[in-house]
């Protein structure tokens, strides 16, 4: 279980699909970095403007290591990572609900739940919903907009804010990061079938342990 401060993230069909449906759409843009169409290049984690550049073998990772804490019968302190693939799925997976509800629909076919639910606005307001009935405090989009202070300022900002610069220094590390961890495939226990498991070790060249 992911706890956010003081609440804990449900584990509930919403959040099967917030997870489900980035997953899997950010999955089918593998391949596609080169094409000149910035919106068919991006993946889930765009919606969080200081991540947009990770790579999207990485942003699979990520998501896969949140969903594994979250999903664990222990709890575990949401970190800034946590946080921030926890509200880039959920407003990815609203936007697409709102915009594209077709895909949303392709992206829950086929897994290991049998999810049928309309895909409209209520949708939408409800995967929005997932994420801001929790008690946190967004540091992770307030970080991208520091950057283009000055250091010295910038500092400053931080102690103003309460940013702290460990949790922050997890978001850095992540855009020197190129390649996933070994341990993806696993950690998308319950939110893939075994021949999605199988695809995906395939093609991000990690153990599948389906």
């Amino acid at each position: 279980m992911l706890r956010i401060a003081d609440d804990l993230l449900p584990q509930s069909l919403l959040s099967y699909v917030a997870f489900r449906v980035a997953l899997r759409e950010t999955a089918g843009r593998l391949g596609r970095e080169t094409f000149d169409d910035a919106d068919s290049r991006a993946g889930y984690l765009a919606e969080v403007p200081f991540l947009r550049d990770v790579a999207l073998a990485v942003q699979l990772d990520l998501l896969a290591e949140t969903w594994d804490r979250h999903v664990s019968p222990k709890k575990h302190a949401a970190t800034l990572i946590d946080e921030s693939v926890l509200y880039a799925a959920c407003e990815f997976a609203a936007s697409l609900a709102e915009h594209r509800p077709e895909r949303v629909t392709w992206c829950l076919r086929g897994g290991p739940l049998d999810v049928t639910v309309p895909v409209d606005e209520t949708l939408a307001g409800e995967l929005r919903g997932l994420y801001l009935q929790l008690s946190n405090d967004g540091d992770f989009l307030l970080i991208g907009q520091l950057l283009d202070l000055p250091p010295e300022e910038a500092t400053e900002w931080k102690q103003k804010l309460g940013l702290d610069p460990a949790r922050l220094e997890l978001l850095f590390d992540v855009l020197g990061r190129w390649h996933p961890s070994p341990d993806l495939v696993g950690n998308l226990h319950g939110l893939v079938s075994v021949s999605e498991a199988r695809d995906l070790s395939r093609r991000l060249h990690v153990p599948c342990t389906a």
